[in-house]
């Protein structure tokens, strides 16, 4: 049997991303996921409902080739705001890595994920709104998780080590 969706209406988007933004936080991004699916059926751009569906998306990572890495990934660069789209390019990256770190994946496979990860950081630091360390806070998660790996996993330094491109912070202590 089919079903057919039913419309929300333009006026009920704000209370909508609202209970999406709630089921999120309580751990169902499945139903998040589902009602900002509804926002972007009556508004397609609504950057709420697109950084929310990436988020929804990324939650449900489980390191498995079943992830919709690249749903997410659409989502994400729908986002009018250069910030925004680095940023959470970054945050896809990461929780990819994280995702299949957790699933057993081999460190040294991971650190070119975690490399790009902070580079999407890297640049959102840059041009980010003034008093704005989300960027900066990412950056030093993956830092901290890469200098946590022993060096024989770890496979190679950073690339921002090699003076490349500065790092926001230096990733050695």
């Amino acid at each position: 049997m089919k079903f057919q969706v039913k419309a929300i209406s333009p006026a009920g988007i704000p209370q909508a991303i609202a209970k999406a933004e709630r089921y999120r936080f309580l751990n169902e991004p499945e139903e998040a996921e589902s009602i900002c699916l509804d926002v972007l059926a009556v508004d397609p751009e609504n950057q709420m409902a697109l950084r929310l569906l990436g988020l929804c998306i990324t939650d449900q990572f489980t390191g498995q080739v079943s992830d919709r890495y690249s749903e997410a990934e659409a989502a994400f660069q729908k986002l009018t705001d250069t910030y925004e789209r680095l940023y959470y390019s970054g945050v896809l990256q990461e929780r990819r890595a994280k995702a299949q770190l957790r699933a057993g994946h081999p460190p040294h496979a991971l650190v070119a994920r975690f490399e790009e990860a902070m580079r999407c950081f890297d640049e959102a630091a840059r041009i980010r709104p003034k008093g704005n360390e989300d960027a900066i806070l990412r950056w030093n998660r993956c830092a901290r998780l890469l200098e946590a790996l022993p060096d024989e996993q770890r496979g190679r330094e950073l690339e921002f080590e090699s003076g490349d491109s500065p790092p926001i912070t230096s990733a050695r202590r």
